[in-house]
């Protein structure tokens, strides 16, 4: 009996050693980094821009996959269900993670639960913008329109529940006023829609805004940042402009399906730190005015806590479903 036990003992330890020592071993082969969202967007300009420098320190290729559709919520969904080994990760933007349990009802996972943090990649403000030959001047000028005017004026966004909803959402709120919400499908039909002068007013995603307030297109009211954008400093904060804490930023980063071991998330982790740090990326972000990630796992989870929770009251705030 004795020989028994003491054989099942070191069997246990050989196993446990093996498993160490795969871990340990990670990565043996290529991962997978899933963009949820068409090629050219930023979700997917990140992955691509991020991956060949990690890919290098890890010592393994990433190969990049677009799975668009559903807000991103088709690529999560498909991530949540692979094995958590860290072979197969995803390139998640805000809307799909804290704002996608209360817009859609019938997911068939749980974003908040079912994908773990790896690294925050990207934080990008938005930029409240109106089109070059409106008569708003100011965002003082806007909301003076809506009071004198409640439920005509409209504002656009790239969607339900994204960055640029919640912050129409979130003006609405703070400054006492009704504005009509205008979703597009993507940030593309929505930016057309403020060109064409077809909307009021957009929260426009800064990446997107610059190119357009080069060209004289469209006019800037304020950032959705605590402070201003070091792309364009002159622009004023929606805080500073007289409602203090007002903060709504649209952020990247890379998640792993729950259960994946520590080890592996934090060698992740460690290494999407240092890509973030090589002088290559702080000029390309911001040239974008996108402000670099990082941190640890817990810290990006504590940040997700936090952005969840204001979704959540404004989403409740605006009645908003997907049918």
């Amino acid at each position: 009996m004795k020989k028994c036990i003491l054989a099942a003992l070191c069997v246990c330890a050989m196993l446990s050693g093996g498993y160490t020592q795969a871990e340990e071993a990670y990565p043996s082969r290529p991962i997978t980094l899933i963009v949820p969202s068409s090629p050219g967007g930023g979700a997917d300009f990140l992955a691509r821009f991020i991956s060949p420098e990690l890919a290098r320190l890890l010592g393994k290729p990433i190969v990049i996959e677009n799975k668009p559709g559903a807000s991103g919520t088709i690529a999560g969904s498909m991530v949540s269900k692979t094995k958590p080994d860290g072979y197969t990760l995803i390139m998640a933007q805000a809307a799909s993670i804290v704002a996608a349990p209360y817009i859609y009802k019938h997911l068939t996972y749980k974003p908040l639960k079912d994908l773990v943090p790896v690294a925050l990649v990207a934080k990008l403000p938005n930029i409240l913008a109106v089109n070059a030959k409106s008569d708003i001047k100011s965002l003082a000028e806007l909301i003076a329109m809506a009071k004198a005017k409640p439920g005509t004026v409209t504002f656009g966004s790239s969607g339900f529940g994204t960055p640029s909803h919640l912050a129409g959402e979130m003006l609405q709120e703070v400054a006492g006023i009704k504005m009509i919400h205008v979703p597009y499908k993507g940030a593309g039909p929505a930016a057309n829609a403020l060109l064409a002068n077809q909307i009021n007013a957009m929260f426009v995603l800064s990446s997107t805004a610059l190119p357009m307030l080069s060209s004289k297109e469209i006019r800037a009211l304020a950032v959705s940042s605590a402070e201003r954008s070091p792309t364009v400093p002159d622009i004023p904060t929606v805080a500073e402009l007289g409602f203090p804490g007002f903060e709504v930023n649209s952020w990247f980063g890379v998640f792993a399906p729950a259960g994946t071991p520590h080890s592996v998330i934090e060698k992740l982790n460690t290494g999407i730190a240092r890509v973030l740090k090589e002088p290559k990326t702080e000029k390309a972000f911001k040239n974008l005015s996108m402000d670099a990630g990082g941190g640890s796992p817990a810290q990006f989870q504590k940040f997700i806590d936090s952005e969840s929770q204001v979704a959540e009251r404004l989403i409740n705030r605006s009645g908003a479903v997907a049918k």
